[in-house]
């Protein structure tokens, strides 16, 4: 047997400015000669951990001198600075060698140019990292998640089971939107310290065992019903995109996507996806290793998904059934006894039937599952006047209603996901729309563990027929549920959106 078992930790990942060398005293000075004046607290956040280019943009502003020029000049003056004044941070060295010892790989993520990128190397030794990513390696740097995410890229690793090291806001708020646990050690402005983010004042007596203690392993599922793609609304597609960046969504359960809709998001955000026939899609910032279901399934139906996260493996699930005929209509405008409305719910409860049973087909005894999905139908846990069959084969099934655990007193937070938009019944009459709880985020409790979850909608949408230029693109809310993943349970809780 090896002597250094291998860690739960996949890979650390260095930010180099200030949190390997101290070079962001070195970066200062250099800004500081080329401007002619001294910096100020007021000018940190247009100089730490920011790129020469756009450092070069905010005195070219400033000072009215070409920005190419400043670039330039900037670009000289620091490489100088570097080349003869170069000193490891506190702890840095000792650091990296222990994981090499332990056999963690490390990368170096900078948003330096890579002139200056491997004279650092050079300087610390280039043998001590796997990978190396700097400003000229991708299109968009730091705050961006993209460097990271090409250090995972590179290394064959999941973000989610490393750790980045970082020494400003900017590096951590890339770091994080890549999906990676943070140690931030601050150089020269203060960090707070926040969820998935340990904040220590040096990297001294810093060793790969607590490393390897802070990914959380947190995952946050989000379904959301897309509304005919989200065409009813101006600017769709970015809208989307700005959704799920805001609520911070690992994995995306989609209804109604246009048949594109999960492609074209997962591009844009750089992520993995699955689409199955012109409704059905799921999309996710961990890697998908396997596709259940029937790849060309109706506009109604299920689609499932393994996914990898930190060394485990989750199933997926999006399923839409019927919207027709709707129960809460039936209820409110029809008038219908109880017996009818159940009886008429017959479709949904064999689609739901068909979806348990694959699930249990696909899952087995030991697959952590979520299904989530607009279900069109209320809830046996809080409507009582109609004992909802749908909701309640799947309790039946194992699965449980994270909403619910998160929220169980219905009258305090009815979750209602139908309809934002839909406040008058769209049949001119006047009639005030039912308002209920109808998309769904289930688990089946194979550890995972619900820390919170909450509805979501952006700005204030206007109601139907004018929604052209709504924020929210959608005539549904999205319903997000963050879980722990098994493991040691987990300190602190992300910040959920309402």
């Amino acid at each position: 047997m090896s002597p250094h078992p291998r860690l739960p930790l996949q890979a650390v990942l260095f930010d180099m400015d200030g949190t390997l060398v101290d070079t962001e005293r070195l970066w200062w000075e250099a800004v500081e000669h080329i401007a002619g004046r001294a910096l100020t607290e007021a000018d940190q956040p247009e100089v730490l951990g920011r790129p020469v280019e756009h450092t070069a943009a905010w005195l070219g502003t400033a000072t009215g001198r070409p920005t190419a020029d400043l670039a330039a000049a900037l670009h000289r003056e620091f490489a100088d600075r570097v080349r003869s004044g170069i000193v490891p941070r506190p702890g840095a060295l000792d650091l990296l060698d222990a994981l090499a010892t332990a056999g963690v790989p490390t990368a170096l993520v900078t948003a330096s140019p890579r002139a200056v990128a491997d004279t650092v190397l050079g300087a610390l030794g280039a043998h001590r990292f796997a990978v190396s990513v700097t400003a000229d390696d991708t299109e968009h740097t730091k705050p961006a998640p993209d460097p990271y995410l090409a250090a995972c890229r590179a290394l064959g690793v999941d973000p989610a089971a490393c750790v980045a090291v970082e020494d400003t806001m900017t590096g951590v708020a890339s770091a994080e939107a890549a999906g990676c646990a943070v140690l931030a050690v601050p150089s020269l402005a203060p960090i707070d310290a926040a969820p998935r983010r340990t904040v220590r004042s040096s990297l001294v007596g810093v060793t790969p065992q607590q490393l390897a203690g802070l990914p959380t392993y947190e995952l946050r599922v989000m379904t959301w019903n897309l509304w005919l793609g989200g065409t009813k609304v101006d600017d769709h597609r970015l809208k989307q995109i700005k959704a799920i960046l805001e609520t911070g969504a690992d994995v995306v359960g989609l209804q109604e996507t246009g048949g594109t809709a999960a492609r074209e998001l997962a591009e844009a955000l750089g992520w993995h996806h699955h689409r199955a026939g012109e409704n059905l899609g799921i999309i996710s910032r961990h890697p998908i290793t396997a596709r259940f279901g029937d790849p060309d399934v109706g506009f109604y139906g299920a689609t499932g998904v393994r996914i990898a996260i930190g060394g485990r493996h989750i199933d997926i699930w999006t399923a839409h059934l019927d919207a027709y005929p709707y129960g809460p209509y039936e209820l409110t405008f029809g008038g219908l006894p109880a017996s009818d409305v159940i009886a008429h719910e017959e479709r949904r409860l064999a689609g739901m039937r068909d979806t348990l049973r694959r699930i249990a087909e696909t899952a087995g005894d030991s697959v952590p599952v979520v299904l989530v999905g607009d279900f069109n139908c209320p809830s046996h846990l809080e409507r009582t006047d109609v004992p909802w069959p749908v909701t309640k084969a799947a309790e039946e099934a194992g699965l449980r209603d994270s909403y619910r655990e998160a929220h169980p007193d219905p009258a305090e937070h009815p979750g209602h996901t139908w309809s934002p938009i839909h406040v008058e019944h769209e049949d001119g009459t006047g009639r005030p729309e039912p308002q209920d709880r109808i998309d769904y985020l289930l688990h089946n409790g194979r550890g995972l563990r619900v820390l919170a979850s909450t509805t979501y909608v952006s700005g204030s949408p206007q109601p139907w027929p004018d929604v052209t230029g709504n924020d929210w693109p959608s005539d549904h809310a999205a319903v997000i549920t963050t879980f722990a993943l098994g493991g040691p349970a987990v300190r602190t809780v992300r910040a959920q959106a309402r």
